[in-house]
């Protein structure tokens, strides 16, 4: 889908959100948020109306406005529509310009589909251009609008890559396809691969990857951002990337193990991150590491009882090699600091399904040792409704993870494990640095369609991240 900003009124269809009225007219839908009505113009007048409602005035939010916005653009894309008019005036009453830029947010989002694997047929859906009637506003209407689409984009990049199946993206394929995503741009690219990571005895992330016939690379993206006016301290974002998690010895069953493509969805969403802050030219450095590794089973696969020894010297007793994310994360967290001065440390996974019995799918996971970054990253994510919850890390949770025969177990047990598995990556940060943990295993994917993301990944943590680093 695209959006051009245009001085004047052409194409076939206008989208009119539904009047602000407590009492709608007759010709309007039943006013449930989503509901569509097409309104066919006199036969003098070739143009029609697309009514999108806005739920009750009361309840209107930038959030419903992006709802609607995605609903208009697939109802556009599913009718075959090829070219529409938005028209701002409408937006006006629920905040202008904010409100303008969440509805065409909303569209962007909305637009996405992953159907690389089908044949076309008629029933294909067309991808719309829409024209925004900017009037005598067109340069800053452009500018909002490119903008919009450069999160939405770098979202829909992380969304693509994760439907991508593992026989198709492996932590080789990832990182090949970094390099090609970043050639040219600012972000230097360096890939660690096993021979690299063994002579830098990262042994967490070898022990999760040495069962796949592709082994482990750590992928680190280097934006400089602008020295001149930021501190040179990067913002490091460390991804997880478990390209597939068959659970290794501790096999998933049939149930659990289906959409296993999505576990790599942390280190995505940090790779869009860095795609969009290098196309938005933000001050910040940022400095993106990439834990990528496939956990599969084979006579090479580490197994429980295994005693490794991490990048950071410190030993961990393997209790089931089902909770290999924080061991990858782990050796990624100590390179962050070894190698830099962090102003911020913040860690993405789909970490624990014991966030999801928390949390369910509506908000995301947070520990931190940080009060600042926590709330700069929860306003945040209010502001794109990507949200947040801060879970506790009290030092009597590490006493469930506190070695028998090494320094640390990677799993307590069923009892708060979602907290288990930040105190765990907790024992790998410097209590000096600034850091944060965002458990996304409930809002990384979707068994069912959503307002505006279809069924399966949902990008989600990127435009968090990319309003953060604005903010800064």
């Amino acid at each position: 889908m695209n959006v051009i900003s245009t001085p004047w009124e052409r194409g076939l269809l206008v989208i009119d959100p539904a009047p602000a009225s407590s009492d709608p007219s007759p010709w309007l839908p039943a006013g449930e948020v989503g509901d569509v009505l097409l309104i066919h113009q006199p036969d003098n007048q070739p143009s029609r109306k697309l009514v999108v409602s806005l739920g009750a005035i009361s309840k209107i939010t930038f959030e419903i406005l992006r709802q609607a916005g995605s609903t208009a653009v697939r109802w556009l894309a599913k009718n075959q529509i090829g070219e529409a008019v938005l028209d701002p005036t409408y937006l006006i009453d629920f905040g202008a310009d904010d409100a303008v830029a969440a509805f065409i947010e909303g569209m962007y989002l909305g637009a996405f589909r992953f159907d690389r694997y089908k044949k076309a047929n008629a029933k294909t859906p067309t991808q719309p251009v829409v024209h925004l009637i900017a009037g005598d506003r067109i340069s800053q209407w452009r500018n909002k609008v490119d903008e919009i689409e450069t999160i939405a984009t770098s979202t829909n990049l992380a969304r693509d890559w994760a439907h991508e199946p593992a026989n198709i993206i492996n932590p080789q394929t990832l990182a090949e396809r970094v390099q090609a995503l970043f050639q040219g741009t600012p972000v230097n690219v360096t890939v660690l691969d096993e021979t690299q990571l063994e002579e830098m005895k990262a042994g967490a992330i070898l022990a999760v990857g040495q069962g796949s016939k592709t082994p482990a690379r750590m992928i680190i993206l280097n934006y400089p951002g602008d020295q001149q006016q930021a501190s040179s301290q990067p913002v490091i974002l460390v991804g997880k990337a478990l390209t597939f998690d068959s659970g290794g010895y501790s096999l998933k069953n049939t149930e659990s193990i289906v959409g296993m493509k999505y576990d790599k969805c942390g280190g995505l969403a940090v790779i869009a991150a860095l795609q969009a802050a290098e196309r938005l030219k933000i001050s910040q450095p940022v400095i993106g590491i990439i834990a990528a590794a496939e956990n599969m089973v084979s006579e090479q696969a580490y197994r429980p009882d295994d005693i490794i020894t991490t990048l950071s010297g410190k030993t961990v007793e393997i209790i089931t090699t089902d909770a290999e994310g924080r061991l990858v994360l782990a050796d990624a967290l100590t390179y962050a600091q070894s190698h830099y001065q962090p102003k911020a440390l913040i860690d993405l996974a789909t970490l624990t399904g014991g966030v999801v019995v928390a949390l369910g799918h509506v908000r995301a996971g947070i520990m931190s040792n940080n009060d600042t970054l926590v709330e700069a990253l929860t306003q945040a994510g209010e502001k794109t409704y990507e949200r947040l919850w801060r879970l506790p890390l009290d030092e009597e949770y590490f006493k469930l993870i506190q070695g028998d025969e090494a320094d640390i177990k990677n799993s307590g047990g069923r009892e708060g494990t979602s907290i288990l598995g930040g105190m765990f990556l907790k024992q790998f940060v410097e209590a000096d640095t600034p850091w944060a943990h965002l458990d996304i295993a409930g809002m990384a994917n979707s068994a069912k369609e959503l307002p505006y993301c279809p069924k399966g990944a949902t990008g989600f943590g990127v435009r968090l991240l990319v309003k953060y680093l604005q903010a800064l």
